[in-house]
């Protein structure tokens, strides 16, 4: 995982863009001339430690990428590649395929990535992984198209104004991320998942997609017992890709399912004993998942680190999150997410995690109450904010394509808005920045073509969601409890701001982002005792202060809560 920034068809050094990213790929920095700009990249090493340097170059053709080809083993061997290779990068398979197939190779891999391959034939390609996983920004200016893997690129290169959209705040604040390929700062194109653009003189041609879901539109049905020994040999086969890694993995552990398939997988197959880390609160009455989480991993011998979420580490993180967050997602679950990842950067490099698993095998609440009726109360799936203008937004940024049952529906949505713009940012920013490879096991192309066309019944039944997923953990890791009841995970954001919430009040009403998107009755209630709005306004006043205003982190949390 790393940085990659580049300039094409224009003038100039992606250096300038590269430099502010190297919490991204702290292990270096290289930058290379092209005939018509520059192509840059931060390194963090994870495979081939010594040869897989970008920019690379192979069979006529140069890439820069972030994250991770998990098949490049596969692409090698089957299209007899080994000959040709010069090193061990996961990206090399990529560049040969190219010169035999052209495009139709974006289609066969297999990974998170975001790249730019610079083709011998002439053709330059800008392409995001089908679920989102990676990120990448563009930036059309003075002829040139820009492209960089934060924001921050751009805005610390004085080439984007620190200006925010207030629609795009207000999607924030409402739905706590933002909505399609129009960020936060005016005139940046945040890539959509999947997308392939061709960059050419005259400008950027989009091209057909590659998509995350299986194109089968009917659900699926099976004999439960087949199904469920598919289910252990295709999950068994992603978790083993995504350990594919030459420095030290472990995983983020919950008390929940999803995180305990991926951890009775990785003991199953790794010969010694897995690290694992917990994140619990230190408030009284809380949601902790920690009890739940020991007893799983004194089942599967994990090497596991408890990990503690004080008062005094929301205040220290907010900030920090905050400036992580350049493309911002006010999801509180960000917190112990970079709390997590400040614990295990000294002993892991790569951190296996269980996002996918609820919008891939049907896991929340909303989707059981999407398939009841009315008199049982029964409602679509679709967010509920208080701006009906956001709403209208969000329905029209997620209209799924025909064919699907309501259930499929429902997940089609999620994963194409909340699950990239909300779960995969927040894991990308709050690890990267504390230079943590994050890979998600479910959100892989076989994973996908497995559960995504199941029928309902294997996804929900009665008051359970995940419901084949669960069989499966049953009869693999009975410690996981895998029908117990579903905590879900809070943060007790509440508890920490409500002492404050007056002054805080007070403080970010005076701030003109949030003066544009929040009328002052409006944060007044918010902040008042039972009020539901309090963090995510408090997340975008500090936000704001950092990446519009040009605080510093501390500063900008100085501004919004005062002295504390």
């Amino acid at each position: 995982m790393c940085a990659i920034a580049g300039v094409l068809h224009g003038e100039g050094s992606a250096e300038v863009l590269i430099r502010s990213l190297t919490h991204r790929g702290p292990d270096g920095v290289r930058v290379e001339a092209l005939a018509h700009g520059s192509l840059a990249h931060a390194r963090l090493s994870i495979i081939d430690l010594e040869g897989g340097w970008q920019p690379l170059h192979a069979a006529g053709s140069t890439v820069v990428g972030n994250g991770e080809i998990y098949n490049y083993l596969e692409l090698s061997r089957d299209h007899d590649l080994s000959q040709a290779l010069t090193t061990g990068s996961d990206f090399e398979p990529l560049l040969h395929l190219y010169a035999q197939e052209g495009p139709a190779a974006f289609s066969r891999l297999r990974g998170m990535f975001a790249f730019c391959l610079v083709g011998g034939d002439g053709r330059t390609w800008l392409v995001r992984d089908g679920f989102g996983i990676k990120p990448l920004y563009l930036l059309e200016h003075e002829g040139a198209v820009l492209f960089a893997s934060e924001p921050r690129a751009f805005l610390e290169a004085g080439l984007l104004p620190r200006a925010a959209d207030p629609g795009v705040a207000r999607d924030l604040v409402n739905l706590n991320y933002t909505l399609g390929q129009a960020a936060i700062f005016p005139g940046l194109i945040r890539m959509a998942p999947g997308e392939v653009i061709e960059v050419t003189p005259e400008g950027l041609v989009r091209h057909a997609p590659l998509t995350a879901l299986p194109s089968l539109r009917a659900a699926s049905g099976g004999d439960e017992a087949a199904l469920i020994a598919r289910l252990d040999a295709v999950l068994e086969d992603s978790v083993a890709v995504h350990q594919r890694s030459d420095v030290p993995y472990g995983l983020f552990l919950s008390g929940g399912i999803d995180s305990a398939a991926i951890a009775s997988l990785m003991a199953r197959l790794s010969s010694r004993p897995v690290s694992a880390f917990t994140c619990g609160f230190d408030v009284p009455g809380a949601r902790d998942e920690r009890t739940q989480a020991e007893r799983l991993a004194r089942a599967l011998n994990l090497d596991w680190h408890e990990v503690t979420f004080t008062e005094a580490d929301f205040w220290r993180l907010l900030p920090k999150v905050a400036w992580a967050l350049d493309d911002p997602t006010a999801d509180y679950a960000t917190l112990p997410t970079y709390r997590l990842a400040e614990a295990a950067r000294d002993s892991l490099t790569v951190v296996l995690t269980g996002e996918g698993g609820d919008e891939l095998f049907g896991g929340y609440g909303r989707y059981r109450r999407a398939l009841r009726p009315g008199w049982l109360g029964g409602r679509a799936a679709d967010p509920r904010p208080a701006d009906a203008e956001v709403l209208a937004r969000w329905r029209a940024a997620s209209v799924p394509p025909p064919g699907l049952t309501r259930l499929q529906q429902a997940q089609w949505r999620d994963i194409a808005t909340w699950l990239p713009n909300d779960l995969l940012l927040k894991l990308d920013r709050c690890l990267m920045a504390n230079g943590l490879e994050g890979r998600t096991p479910f959100l892989d192309p076989e994973v996908a073509a497995f559960a995504f066309p199941l029928a309902d019944r294997f996804k929900v039944r009665g008051r359970y969601g995940k419901w084949l997923l669960r069989r499966w953990l049953e009869g693999v890791c009975p410690a996981s409890d895998p029908w117990a009841r579903k905590q879900g995970f809070t943060v007790p954001v509440e508890a920490w701001i409500s002492p404050r919430a007056s002054e805080i009040a007070e403080r970010i009403g005076r701030l003109s982002a949030v003066q544009q998107v929040c009328a002052p009755e409006a944060i007044a209630r918010a902040f008042a005792p039972g009020g539901s709005a309090a963090w995510p306004l408090l997340f975008y006043a500090v936000w704001s202060q950092i990446h519009l205003a040009g605080a510093s982190p501390e500063d900008a949390l100085r501004d919004c809560v005062g002295t504390l």
